[in-house]
């Protein structure tokens, strides 16, 4: 333990040889340094907790959180009752004890029970004293324990009662938090009311939000496309998502929840004991199941220390597949009565453990820093790193997102820097290692790095005014060309066969395609000769990756609907489920481009409600098509409008609504024959999965990514797997694709 001080003296006051004055100069130096971190750490609470802004990597926070403890231990006579040793979190709410007090604009409310926090270990030695105390409060060799990710998200307390969700808080200081209902009910995984056959009257269901990585990769993609501000990474991403004001600009981010424990347990007037309820762990994931919350998994049971090491050792390796950030496993008794008899302290529970893998972060050096440029022209920096192995794949280059982040890291050529991938699925720097630093480096200035060019087209690059990022302006720059190309054929857009990066780029290469449009003036002829290499060493398309090319094109041309054509665009702030709500407004190109409802829409304000405006109040509008998309679509349309409805004309290409429902989603929903009805869709189909979904969404019917026993069907084709495994434990009915054909024709 005694690296983790850092001082100057000797912790044993009973050392016979240090004398009185040498044990004074110690205790002031350590009191010193006790108040020192304290006002660190809260400092670092407060950034975390509240701000969601943290300026230190977990790793070190711990290393500084441990250095408190263990001064504190040694020197009890300087232990405070203020000190975060002693809180749980940031308190947001220290001014009152109002339970309905405004903090933040969100109502402040007790929990019914202390939200605590659990007690991370860092080493096997530090794990094997926990497991002898537990064996010495059990009074048992083998108490049985479960094993779980600690999920890297934020805690939230769900408050039902008599099934209906009334709140929601954040952990807060542990004894309340921010009711922050408004947001948790745009969460998909959050039910609003429980289902099952056992329905307290009142229960604290708690778990993590979360937002998945690669949810969050693509969401960060679109604001670095944009020109926005990047987040850090996907919890801090969470953490400023629940506390917005406006739920609409919540329900945007693509967040999860998974339920993991819980509070108070009510019946009637009077607490149940729970292990009446529940005896194990088990048992209270059978009733989440059945309330209708995803778990928190996988799970491991283990009744010796070499079974919970083994746990935590294949969870190591697994969670690098996870599409959640996690940083450790959450070791908890099985048994609640055992839990109850062990108690707590004033921060955590006795009988749960958090052990913290060591951060997933590798040293390197950035050998150059090269310039991508993306299909909306934005100029992305990259670092060129010396290869090296990071959470077990080799990392060769990371993304260094903008000149603000540069700025913000003081990231310079040739640097030594800390890259990870923890939340992110394209590795990023985290840090400089200014101790490493060449004396004679120079701040960079992508500016200056392209001569103020972009680095493909040789045109001018501006910085658009409240963007950050750089971006070319023209139009015509090939790589913009080729990367729109790739997103028009994409399998979300028109699902083009055969067409790649390196069909795109030999297209523009050649200046066969000038637009992505231009892709239906080609022949066979001319795709069969396609160069894919370069001059010295030709490598040609051929006839028969040409043929699928233009048969995937004659399909997109009377097949694809106006949803598939609008997201192909790749216009910027149109995603797919935007894309899907202009086709419910709109029934082709010619509405958009006349459309009242964008013009309204593009001029409300950030605190205006769309349900409450005159036009739009009967339309339904989802929270993907706000103010900032619409008016992305409308330049997109004055630029380019014109000459998209003359090549549509002329290519005979109709792009027509499948899913046309303009006054209210909900109402119109009501009318189709899948109305209200809930879908998962695995296995091997006669047909691309995205032809099932829309198929069912034409038809009122809701698609959805994970079975739970919200799901009313499965659509499983061969090789279904662990969905149609879940499906059938949970009792979520499977249809072929027979089945659903007569269900649509049934209702």
């Amino acid at each position: 333990m005694s690296d983790l001080f850092d001082l100057n003296f000797s912790p044993n006051a009973d050392d016979a040889s240090e004398k009185p004055d040498e044990q004074k100069t110690a205790a002031q130096t350590a009191q010193a340094r006790i108040q020192e971190l304290s006002e660190q750490i809260t400092q670092h609470d407060k950034l975390y907790y509240v701000d969601a802004a943290p300026s230190i990597s977990d790793a070190e926070y711990d290393k500084l959180f441990r250095e408190l403890e263990n001064l504190e231990e040694q020197y009890p006579q300087f232990l405070s009752s203020d000190s975060p040793t002693q809180k749980v979190g940031a308190d947001t709410s220290a001014e009152t004890t109002s339970p309905l007090t405004i903090a933040d604009n969100f109502v402040n409310r007790p929990h019914f029970s202390p939200m605590l926090s659990i007690q991370d270990v860092f080493s096997d030695e530090e794990l094997a004293t926990f497991w002898q105390r537990w064996q010495k409060l059990s009074e048992s060799e083998s108490p049985q324990v479960t094993i779980e990710p600690k999920i890297d998200g934020v805690a939230l307390n769900l408050i039902y009662e008599q099934g209906q969700l009334v709140q929601a808080l954040t952990r807060g200081d542990g004894t309340s938090g921010d009711d922050v209902l408004a947001n948790a009910l745009t969460i998909a995984c959050v039910p609003h009311s429980l289902k099952g056959t056992f329905i307290p009257s009142r229960v604290e269901v708690r778990g993590e939000v979360y937002m998945p990585n690669q949810a969050f990769h693509d969401w960060n993609q679109q604001r670095e496309e944009a020109g926005l501000k990047l987040m850090a990474n996907p919890r801090n991403a969470t953490a400023g998502a629940i506390k917005l004001l406006d739920s609409a600009e919540v329900a945007q981010r693509p967040l999860s929840f998974k339920a993991h424990g819980f509070g108070v347990l009510e019946m009637g007037e009077s607490p149940i004991i729970t292990k009446t309820q529940w005896q194990t762990h088990d048992d209270f994931n059978l009733a989440l199941r059945d309330w209708g919350f995803i778990l928190n998994e996988p799970q491991w049971q283990a009744t010796d220390l070499e079974g919970i090491q083994k746990a935590i050792a294949e969870l190591n390796i697994q969670r690098h597949d996870f599409d959640m950030g996690t940083d450790g496993a959450v070791v908890k008794i099985a048994d609640f009565a055992l839990r109850e008899s062990m108690g707590f302290t004033a921060r955590s529970p006795r009988w749960a453990l958090a052990f913290k893998y060591p951060p997933d972060q590798v040293e390197t050096t950035i050998k150059a820093i090269t310039i991508q440029v993306g299909r909306t022209g934005v100029l992305t920096p990259v670092a060129e790193l010396e290869p090296v192995l990071v959470s077990g794949t080799v990392v060769s280059r990371a993304t260094l997102h903008n000149q603000d982040e540069i700025d913000r890291k003081d990231i310079r050529l040739l640097d030594t820097v800390v890259i990870e991938k923890a939340g992110e699925i394209i590795p990023s720097v985290v840090r400089v290692c200014l101790d490493k630093r060449c004396h004679s480096s120079e701040k960079y200035c992508l500016f200056d790095a392209v001569n103020g060019c972009c680095p493909q087209c040789k045109q001018e690059i501006k910085q658009l005014e409240g963007q950050v990022a750089w971006r070319c302006i023209n139009l015509s720059c090939p790589a913009q060309l080729s990367n729109r190309i790739i997103h028009f054929g994409s399998r979300k857009a028109l699902d083009l066969e055969a067409l790649g990066q390196a069909v795109a780029e030999s297209l523009v290469k050649n200046d066969l395609v000038k637009h992505p449009l231009d892709l239906f003036t080609l022949d066979e002829e001319v795709l069969a000769e396609l160069n894919l290499g370069d001059e010295d060493k030709a490598r040609k398309l051929g006839a028969k990756q040409g043929t699928k090319l233009l048969n995937s094109l004659e399909k997109a041309r009377n097949e694809q609907p106006l949803s598939r054509w609008v997201y192909a665009l790749g216009i910027p702030q149109i995603g797919e489920v935007a894309a899907k709500e202009l086709s419910r407004l709109h029934k082709n190109f010619a509405e958009l481009m006349d459309s009242p409802i964008l013009l309204e829409l593009a001029q409300l304000k950030a605190s205006d409600k769309k349900d409450q405006h005159p036009l739009l109040s009967d339309y339904q509008i989802a929270a993907e098509l706000g103010p900032v998309s619409a008016q992305s679509l409308l330049s997109y349309l004055e630029r380019e409008g014109e000459l998209l409805l003359s090549q549509l004309a002329q290519f005979n290409i109709q792009a027509t609504s499948n899913n046309y429902r303009p006054k209210g989603q909900t109402a119109g929903s009501e009318q189709g024959a899948l109305a209200g009805l809930k879908f998962v869709i695995t296995g091997t189909l006669s047909q691309p999965r995205d032809h099932f979904k829309d198929l069912i969404e034409s038809h009122g019917g809701k698609t959805l990514s994970a079975v739970s026993t919200k799901v009313d069907y499965l659509l499983a084709g061969d090789n279904a797997g662990s969905k149609l495994d879940k499906a059938e434990k949970l009792g979520v009915k499977v249809l072929g694709e027979a089945d659903l054909t007569q269900l649509l024709e049934s209702n």
